[in-house]
């Protein structure tokens, strides 16, 4: 399945019923608990608080679940069924110990998502069409955001809010029957974690220390969670302005802007799955933390609806390119160590983090100086952001040449590559035990030429 193909695919159908799934509960629950239950906002917040810890705690270990098991179709489903029963749990018994045990639950279970698409993803087209195969699920991912966001506001105009969770099982049962159309022996397990057999004759992932000293990595980490600390609280606070200027549209508004954000995100992975390997990551990740710092900057010059509406449209290319792009340099940096999906949980972790610090800390300073004030400050944080990218990232894509990766590496990156290699080669195999000459690092760090 290597070779890209214009028709639907059950991946594509996978992604785009998954976003509804998603969709259709979380956004949602908050105006559900408050309108017709009457939470109390403190409660809301403990509810969804809790749930998004533990989501945060468990990615990780999700992400190395999906690299050690070869069910990942039953995973999904698996998922899928919690996130329908947890819905249908709700609209039936809508009470604070359930309300919070389903979605903790919930929260825990979606965290398989990411990294079991991620994987199954890798196993069916390989590294070489990987660019625009993650393009492209952006895109129908995207796709299906706005159609949940459409349907959702639809069914809770027409019916009520608690109609909205009724989708839930809904799309759940359509994601499972795409997941169950991909055939399970056409998923090669072995390349989904990031294992290259072909190259590796011991075909088994290196240790975990490998993924803690590759400084790529970790710069890539550090530069998610500064990304996230500067996107997340910048929608919400736009929601509070418009909900304060505009009593009663509130509503409205904030799906305006979660619309518009999502139509420009899907020709952005579009895009990306057609530039990438010709452009390089570097470069379009870039682009990415470049908008964040001027949307924050651009929010400050008017209060207007549309004006505010329209700057949030730019989240769409920013968070677009970074969501496109994430899976794909981290597939360039895994390749060759079997800890591909352990790093997508570690990435979600920091990330996480981040946006949780986010709004913690934008609410702190709009009670202290104001909105302008807040946005200029996330603003300072994305450009902090976009300087270690520029500075200390390397070009992963195994097509464009990096110094960094393919001339003169460093010693101390190469260090846990090293190590790798040795581990992988023991004494008394055939190949050498000593450093070679034909830069393994690029099996292990950039994804060489070979496996495309």
């Amino acid at each position: 399945m290597a070779n890209r193909s214009p028709r639907l695919e059950p991946l594509d159908l996978i992604n785009f019923f998954l976003a509804d799934v998603r969709g259709a509960f979380g956004p949602y629950l908050g105006i559900f608990l408050l309108t017709e239950r009457h939470w109390s906002p403190a409660t809301i917040g403990l509810v969804m608080t809790t749930g998004g810890l533990a989501g945060l705690i468990v990615q990780t270990p999700a992400g190395a679940l999906i690299d050690a098991t070869k069910h990942k179709r039953a995973v999904i489903i698996i998922a899928c069924a919690i996130l329908a029963i947890g819905a249908l749990a709700t609209v039936a018994m809508p009470d604070f110990a359930v309300v919070l045990a389903v979605n903790t639950t919930m929260a825990i279970a979606g965290a398989v998502f990411g990294p079991a698409i991620a994987a199954i993803t890798l196993g069916l087209y390989g590294h070489a069409a990987l660019a625009r195969r993650f393009g492209r699920n952006g895109a129908f991912d995207h796709a299906g955001n706005v159609a949940i966001a459409l349907l959702a506001g639809l069914i809770g105009e027409v019916a009520s809010q608690r109609a909205v969770f009724l989708l839930v099982p809904l799309f759940a049962t359509l994601t499972s029957l795409a997941v169950l159309a991909i055939p399970t022996q056409q998923i090669d397990h072995s390349r989904a974690r990031g294992l290259n057999p072909a190259q590796d004759s011991a075909g088994s992932p290196t240790a975990f220390g490998t993924l803690l000293a590759c400084r790529p990595l970790l710069v890539l980490a550090v530069c998610a969670a500064l990304f996230h600390f500067a996107n997340a609280a910048m929608l919400p606070l736009v929601g509070q302005e418009l909900a304060l200027a505009h009593p009663g549209n509130e509503t409205a508004l904030m799906s305006a802007c979660v619309i518009a954000a999502q139509l420009v995100m899907l020709p952005v992975a579009l895009l990306v799955g057609a530039t990438a390997d010709r452009l390089g990551r570097k470069p379009l990740f870039l682009a990415a933390f470049a908008i964040l710092p001027l949307r924050g900057a651009l929010y400050t010059f008017s209060d207007n609806p549309y004006w505010l509406i329209a700057v949030q449209a730019l989240d769409g290319v920013g968070a677009g390119l970074f969501g496109a792009l994430t899976p794909l340099v981290l597939a360039d940096l895994m390749n060759g160590t079997g800890r591909y999906n352990l790093s997508q949980g570690a990435i979600a972790t920091v990330q996480g983090v981040g946006a949780s610090l986010s709004n913690v800390v934008a609410g702190t300073i709009v009670t202290a100086a104001g909105y302008h004030m807040t946005y200029l400050a996330l603003a300072a944080i994305a450009a902090i952001a976009f300087g270690v990218f520029f500075l200390f990232m390397p070009e992963t894509c195994s097509r464009i040449r990096s110094p960094r990766l393919s001339e003169t590496p460093d010693p101390r990156t190469l260090a846990p590559c090293k190590r790798a290699w040795r581990e992988r080669c023991p004494a008394d195999s055939e190949q050498s035990h000593d450093w070679p000459d034909r830069r393994p690092w690029q099996d292990l760090r950039a994804g060489p030429e070979a496996s495309d």
